[in-house]
């Protein structure tokens, strides 16, 4: 993960944090209202951060294999130019031979 992305989750965790104290702070209802507000928040960014997370796993999936397919693409573009370099210094040997 990149800096920008390690920041942007710091940032959201902690403001989550913070925010949930700040409204524990000023919350007017009681105790038992609270404590499940906070269970069903909790609960939804549970779901949040692996929804996040399958979708990091997925782009770097993806990016895997992307990057293998153009592994795949140089290799058999070096191949190719290979072939046609030693076709083309057997056709020079053969015409040295022939002269």
């Amino acid at each position: 993960m990149s800096n920008s992305g390690k920041g942007f989750t710091l940032g959201f965790i902690t403001g989550t944090l913070v925010g949930s104290a700040v409204a524990l702070l000023y919350a007017p209802d009681s105790g038992s209202n609270t404590r499940g507000k906070i269970s069903y928040q909790v609960s939804n960014y549970v779901d949040e951060l692996n929804k996040l997370i399958n979708q990091l796993k997925n782009e770097r999936e993806k990016i895997a294999s992307d990057a293998k397919q153009k592994g795949d693409d140089v290799v058999s573009d070096a191949k190719k130019r290979a072939d046609d370099l030693i076709k083309e210094a057997e056709a020079l040997l053969e015409n040295i031979e022939k002269k």
